[in-house]
């Protein structure tokens, strides 16, 4: 299909991790199936029969115990990636900055499955092609399937200054068109501004995920203060369409505080009313529509993009 890369075989990766006090003692396939929900302790011991895992360099023939600060790898046999969109538009480009608007669907950076169908590996593919010694890496990461602004730079002290702007005090202003469900008492004429914390829950198989803040005790790990201000815009049967303005960019913040007022993205598999989460989904599950519109600069910039003919619901 055409704007698609098809699936395909990777190259296989290594992943490395270090061993926690907290675990010294332990044997590795309980350590790594803790850690890692998706694979049982049974799946960790076939990949040491396979030797794919390494304890501090040396290929491993059986399950051992493990103390503080070895190192574990993974060398990850190659696996198939799904397809992805492969095109965009340029919404602003001045040798340096790079902004495209991202087509719903790609990965910005390597995660959840994805290492070489990424924007990141796109773009230095796409640079080495055209002979140019200096790729644009992303800035920040909108979700896979957010649609929208996402800011690159060719410079190392671009990216960083554009970095600390994208903060919670960095003052970029950065404004979301979302389908939610709809959402009693939000008017046209009245923005509703929301600030309860985006929290670490836990989830059986990642661990833990970022979630809205549950209200019947449920342990939590860690919490960060966000703040979203919401607008209606446009009430349908399908749901409502809300702008949404951030500045504090918190994970999955927008899909968080809609689920948190009981109106979640339409679509949205891991987070439901009444601030549950979804077992069975992982954030990069797609179904939502979220695009990321317009991004206002501390040096005046703005910038705006909208939104494909595919965000409308119908």
């Amino acid at each position: 299909m055409k704007g698609w890369r098809p699936a395909a075989l990777n190259q296989g990766w290594t992943y490395s991790d270090r061993i926690e006090r907290s675990e010294s003692g332990q044997m590795l396939t309980a350590v790594m199936a803790s850690r890692y929900g998706h694979s049982s302790r049974d799946v960790w011991q076939s990949r040491i029969r396979t030797g794919e895992l390494l304890l501090n360099g040396t290929c491993l023939q059986n399950d051992v115990p493990v103390g503080s600060k070895d190192v574990v790898q993974w060398r990850r046999p190659p696996w198939l990636e799904p397809a992805i969109p492969d095109r965009w538009s340029v919404v602003y480009d001045d040798g340096d900055v790079l902004v495209i608007n991202k087509p719903s669907g790609l990965p910005v950076m390597p995660g959840g499955g994805f290492l070489q169908h990424t924007l990141s590996a796109l773009l230095m593919e796409t640079s080495r092609l055209a002979g140019s010694s200096q790729a644009p890496k992303p800035v920040h990461r909108l979700g896979r399937f957010t649609s929208g602004l996402q800011v690159c730079a060719r410079r190392p002290q671009t990216r960083a200054r554009l970095s600390r702007q994208f903060r919670p005090e960095g003052g970029c202003r950065k404004t979301y068109l979302a389908w939610a469900q709809p959402m009693a008492g939000l008017r046209a004429d009245q923005p509703l501004v929301v600030t309860t914390d985006v929290v670490e829950r836990s989830h059986p198989l990642l661990g833990w995920v970022w979630g809205p803040d549950p209200s019947d005790g449920e342990p939590l790990r860690r919490r960060l203060q966000a703040r979203s201000e919401l607008r209606l815009l446009r009430r349908c049967s399908q749901g409502d369409l809300v702008e949404v303005a951030i500045s504090t960019g918190r994970p999955h913040q927008i899909r968080i505080h809609l689920a948190q007022l009981g109106s979640p993205l339409l679509g949205d598999p891991l987070y439901l009313p009444q601030q549950r989460i979804n077992t069975a989904a992982v954030p990069g599950d797609g179904g939502y529509r979220l695009h990321a519109h317009t991004l206002v600069f501390e040096n005046g910039l703005h910038l705006s993009c909208e939104a494909g003919s595919r965000f409308t619901p119908g």
